[in-house]
Order: C-alpha cells, then structure tokens, then sequence
C-alpha cells in the first residue's frame, strides 16, 4: 500500500486530533445562534446542487490574492487598488463565512472537526486582512502589505483544509452523485 502524503497526513492528524474536537465546541458555543440561524438561511441552499459556500470563496481570495499581488508587483501607484480589494474581500467575507458555518452545522466527525480548524484559520486570516486594511487607511503601506501577506499564507492553509473537506470528502455535495446533469 502506498504511503499517504504529507498533506493527507496532516488532514487525517486534523480530524483525529482531540484539540480540534475541542474547538469545535467552543465555536459552538461562541458562535450557536449564529450557526443557527446561517443554517437556515438563503446562503445555505441546495438549489445549486452543491454549496454556496465554495463558490463564495473565489470571490474572497482574489481580492486577498490581488492585494497582496499589487503589493509586492505594482509599486507604490497600485495602493489605492491593494487597500480597495483588501477591503472587499474582507466585505466578502461575511456572507462566504456565513454560508460556511450553515454547511459547518451539518458535518459531524472528522469532517466537523476538519471544519473547525478551517474556519478558525479563515477567521485569523480575516483578522489580519482587517489589521491590514486599517493599516493601510492610517498611512501604514508596509505594515498593510506584511499583514496581508501573512493573512494570506494563512488563508492558504485554512484554503487547503476547506478544499479538501469539499473535494476530497465531498462535504460540499447537496444532490446525489446518481442524479444526472
């Protein structure tokens, strides 16, 4: 048999690990009426056949992706568009957030576990894409482009769990794989 990947590894040490459990309740708790009410609403749809949630995703990271691309690319004359796409992805955020934790509240095991730590991720990859919006309002161009930078590497590893909980273990599915297009 071959051997599983770092990555795969990594995702399984996620699931099985009694910290993420831990996690998961606490979101629970923090955030319950919230989950709640995100699970009921219009971003938590099967009408698509698939979840919202992945979709809204795009729109989020390419603004962060773009941010942090004009940052390091375009000089100081593209620091209007950085702060600008900061700025919307962070407003993007939210209704991709919220979709996420509709989908969350409906996954139990690995998966919910795997989820936990996916959106604590996104959640500190939010929290540094704001430092690095207000950073950037209050003339801190460097101090906005490290804090972008960082929320992105972040997003990336919270991406990754996200994608795989979508992808692999099809967590993102809301019709049967028999039904036909």
């Amino acid at each position: 048999m071959a051997s599983r990947s770092l990555p795969q590894r990594a995702v399984r040490a996620v699931g099985d690990s009694p910290l993420s459990e831990r996690m998961a309740r606490a979101q629970e708790l923090a955030y319950g009426p919230l989950i709640e009410w995100a699970r009921r609403s219009p971003l938590h749809t099967d009408v698509l056949g698939h979840s919202l949630h992945p979709s809204l995703t795009d729109v989020t990271t390419g603004c962060w992706l773009g941010t942090s691309l004009l940052d390091l690319a375009g000089g100081s004359e593209s620091r209007r568009g950085a702060t600008l796409l900061a700025g919307f992805g962070l407003l993007a955020s939210v209704p991709t957030a919220l979709a996420g934790a509709g989908d969350w509240a409906e996954l139990s095991g690995a998966e919910r576990r795997i989820g936990a730590v996916h959106a604590l991720g996104m959640d500190a990859a939010t929290f540094l894409f704001a430092g690095s919006l207000v950073a950037r309002l209050r003339g801190g161009h460097r101090l906005g482009t490290g804090l972008a930078v960082a929320g992105n590497l972040v997003m990336a590893g919270a991406g990754f769990l996200g994608g795989h909980l979508a992808l692999h273990r099809g967590t993102a599915r809301r019709t049967s794989m028999a039904e036909p297009d």
